[in-house]
């Protein structure tokens, strides 16, 4: 799960990359689990921080990489519109999996072998396009670019809806209406419910020196 030619080496790419790597984790933590006689919501309670954090990353991907792409990149626009196109795939995807874990009849039919396979599928090509257009964006802009990217993208993530929405609009004015109006209903229904939604992979800024980690109160020395 670690391929990105940058992971490792830009704190962007870095963010990007672990993200997807914990997404990874806890859809084999969702798909893993099954219900028992003692723990009859054991499969919701596991896969809800996926699609709660997947559906979080989506959105923000879209906030944040998406215009970073129009500015910096050749072809920009068009690479924006692939991200919007595929993150419709993904959230539709979601919304299938969502749908059969709340037991609605419009899925009821559908076994949850092609349900888990196609969110693994979409997933996937999620991950290929964003660490490529992370590739992209690593080659045209500067460090202090690129963590400011990074830093915007944690912060975005904390405040983009929880749930999937395929068929709201993903860019543009449009789509930051469309976000804001779903995060308060997301969170009304997050509080009802309970719902536990987890914090967002945090951006590492590797290339403080001790002093000024120790100055910022945050020191991060591997261990």
């Amino acid at each position: 799960m670690n391929d990105s030619p940058h992971a490792g080496a830009d704190v962007l790419a870095d963010t990007v990359t672990q993200t997807h790597a914990v997404l990874h984790a806890r859809l084999r933590s969702a798909e893993a689990s099954r219900p028992t006689r003692d723990r009859p919501r054991a499969a919701l309670s596991a896969a809800d921080p996926f699609l709660a954090s997947t559906s979080r990353h989506v959105a923000a991907a879209n906030a944040v990489l998406a215009p970073a792409a129009r500015r910096h990149l050749d072809q920009g626009h068009r690479r924006a519109q692939e991200l919007a196109l595929q993150s419709k795939r993904l959230e539709i995807a979601l919304s299938q999996l969502k749908a059969k874990l709340y037991g609605s009849t419009f899925v009821v039919r559908r076994p949850w072998a092609g349900i888990w396979e196609e969110v693994e599928r979409e997933l996937a090509a999620t991950r290929t396009l964003e660490l490529q257009l992370v590739d992209d964006l690593v080659a045209a802009t500067d460090a202090d670019q690129r963590s400011e990217l990074a830093e915007h993208l944690y912060r975005t993530e904390r405040r983009v809806p929880t749930r999937p929405h395929p068929y709201l609009p993903h860019r543009g004015l449009s789509g930051r209406l469309a976000r804001r109006i779903a995060l308060q209903v997301d969170r009304f229904w997050d509080t009802a419910e309970g719902r536990m939604v987890p914090e967002p992979v945090r951006p590492h800024r590797g290339r403080e020196g001790r002093i000024a980690q120790y100055l910022l109160a945050d020191p991060h020395f591997p261990g």
